[in-house]
């Protein structure tokens, strides 16, 4: 899966289970959007949430577009690293296990970040931790796009567009997985790779309208 990230920030090289310490460095958000690396205080886990040592962190618009919401706070959502310890009331669990989710109070560009289990998620093996860190924005949202608005069903036709983008490329997978047949747009020098991934039909925007397109494959 491409995924949505603009880059990542590598934290840790270890993933072996250590207690964390008091102090953390961590990206601040300071006066106007700026940001710096500060020393902070590690986040302390709640009731049903689980503090992890960070692996890699995504970069979202979102990030950036509520950055000066967050002035003195550490930015990020999308997160990936191995847990390092359990709040009250945690089961199923355990510390060491790598995991992907949203740190979306305690931020992710910090070497250590709190995510609540609602929002978390086991790590594929398949996947590498900078590419775990782009899944969770881009897969919630073509999950919920497709699923619990669409209520896509098994033989339907989907369109969808920017289909080589990290959402775009994600809905063409869950697309894939439901069972519908996927016609993606994208440029030309994305055709191949819209095909690896599933698409049935790969229409360069560029070179035609993606309406025209369409009308003439349903004659078919």
């Amino acid at each position: 899966m491409r995924s949505s990230w603009i880059g990542a920030i590598l934290l840790c090289a270890s993933v072996a289970a250590v207690a964390a310490p008091e102090k953390m460095k961590g990206v601040q958000v300071g006066e106007g959007g700026t940001l710096s690396v500060q020393e902070m205080a590690v986040p302390k886990p709640g009731a049903g949430e689980v503090l992890i040592k960070v692996r890699a962190a995504g970069v979202n618009p979102v990030d950036w577009k509520v950055a000066l919401k967050r002035i003195g706070q550490v930015p990020g959502t999308d997160v990936s690293g191995v847990i390092d310890s359990l709040g009250d009331g945690v089961t199923g669990w355990k510390v060491g296990d790598p995991v992907l989710g949203f740190a979306r109070q305690s931020g992710s560009y910090a070497e250590y970040a709190v995510i609540p289990v609602n929002a978390l998620a086991r790590k594929p093996k398949a996947l590498t931790f900078e590419e775990a860190a782009g899944v969770p924005i881009a897969a919630e949202t073509a999950y919920r796009s497709l699923h619990e608005t669409g209520g896509i069903r098994k033989g339907q036709t989907v369109l969808i567009h920017g289909a080589a983008g990290g959402v775009g490329s994600a809905a063409v997978q869950i697309a894939k997985a439901a069972g519908a047949r996927v016609i993606g747009t994208a440029s030309a020098n994305n055709a191949e790779f819209l095909k690896s991934i599933g698409v049935d039909q790969v229409i360069d925007y560029q070179a035609q309208k993606f309406e025209d397109a369409v009308r003439m494959s349903t004659w078919y």
